[in-house]
């Protein structure tokens, strides 16, 4: 079959490898339909590429049919269509029956100290084969895949894999009262569903930030109030508090993570970690600040006191100084991590019906085929031709 493989830093390629196989009894292989291109890939297209090997098959964002079936598999059945969440849980210990399917105690790397398996993610999550490719292995069937109806655009369901779920998280940690106001960091495709949501769930006002026009014109269209962070910062927040009585906003949503702009200690130790070897670029990774922080000091700085920070972007580093004093003094809280896409699927499944509240129908700006994933991925991380979700069509 033809996937789209990790072959270095900044270098995806789409190539021939084998086909994927049940090789458990709860497997399934998918026929993928339709996978996404993620923010959190092209951490892997250059930051992360330390805990890749060449040859890594990247996403974790399908819809497809169901191919095959394993001799255990007794719910679903070949022919039927399903959105694949992107972590792969247990559906059935303590952690997944409270929600937190990250979390699986069955299925987390406790020998990397990390949560559930991710498609397509690096040996940090499992390094289990993704899903921008035209066959899909699926562990453990039954409790991840979710039926989505056969009929209708493909678009409308393959968000439930991860843009959806991620979004309506992090408006849910980031607890916007009713009617109160919510700053959303970045409008990339996870920032501007942010918005979406929070519209949807009774936000008053929502403000977007971010330095593309394109991204800002999106929002905007959509009732954001949007701002441009390459003005500035100091600016950025003095203009956010005169729309809140002075006091910034109930909630801040950073949605852009590790690679946010900036210079300085952090960005020279990513770009190291792209010239030293594997392994002592993943010791740099694990032990030392890699990120660049912008985005979540700027969150500090502009939530009210006694306000809430939810984090959706992808941080990396471990060793990065925060300003604990400031979120003392302001008594913020905080709250984040991978979304737990099973938790609130009952919640998001009822919205995609034809009246598509969210404007799932066109939020991809691109859909392109496996072999142009290069041009993707680069098109992607450069921001170019108002590229803010892509999706491949094997």
């Amino acid at each position: 079959m033809r996937a789209v493989v990790w072959n270095g830093t900044r270098d995806v390629r789409t190539e021939e490898v084998p086909d994927p196989r049940v090789e458990d009894p709860g497997d399934v292989i998918l026929k993928v339909e339709s996978s996404g291109l993620c923010g959190s890939d092209l951490h892997l297209y250059e930051v992360l590429g330390p805990f890749m090997r060449q040859g890594d098959i990247l996403g974790h964002e399908p819809l497809g049919v169901i191919e095959e079936v394993g001799p255990d598999v007794t719910s679903l059945v070949p022919g039927q269509r399903v959105v694949v969440p992107f972590q792969i849980s247990c559906g059935h210990c303590v952690t997944c029956r409270s929600g937190l399917q990250t979390q699986c105690e069955n299925t987390r790397d406790d020998e990397q100290g990390t949560g559930a398996p991710i498609y397509g993610y690096s040996s940090l999550y499992g390094s289990v084969p993704g899903a921008q490719a035209e066959y899909l292995r699926v562990p453990r069937a039954e409790a991840n895949v979710i039926p989505v109806p056969s009929h209708g655009p493909a678009d409308r369901y393959v968000f439930l894999s991860d843009v959806l779920p991620t979004a309506w998280q992090a408006v849910r940690y980031a607890d916007v009262p009713e009617g109160g106001s919510v700053a959303v960091l970045g409008l990339g495709p996870i920032g501007d569903m942010c918005c979406r949501v929070a519209h949807h769930l009774g936000a008053g006002r929502v403000f977007g930030v971010d330095p593309v026009p394109e991204r800002r014109l999106r929002a905007s269209a959509r009732g954001v109030e949007v701002f441009d962070s390459s003005d500035g910062i100091d600016d950025l927040i003095e203009r956010i508090r005169e729309r809140t009585r002075g006091q910034g906003p109930d909630a801040v949503i950073d949605a852009v993570g590790l690679e946010a702009d900036g210079h300085g200690p952090a960005r020279f130790a990513q770009r190291l970690t792209s010239f030293l070897p594997k392994g002592a670029a993943a010791t740099l990774m694990e032990n030392v600040g890699v990120d660049r922080l912008s985005a979540l000091r700027t969150a500090i700085e502009l939530v009210r006191r006694g306000g809430t920070i939810s984090i959706i972007g992808v941080y990396g580093g471990t060793a990065d100084p925060l300003p604990m004093l400031t979120l003392f003094d302001k008594q913020i809280q905080l709250r984040m991590g991978q979304a737990n896409v099973r938790r609130w699927t009952p919640d998001i499944l009822p919205l995609l019906d034809d009246t598509d509240v969210l404007g799932v129908d066109d939020f991809a700006t691109h859909h392109m085929s496996l072999d142009e994933a290069s041009d993707a991925y680069a098109m992607f991380q450069k921001k170019r031709n108002g590229a803010v979700k892509v999706l491949f069509r094997p």
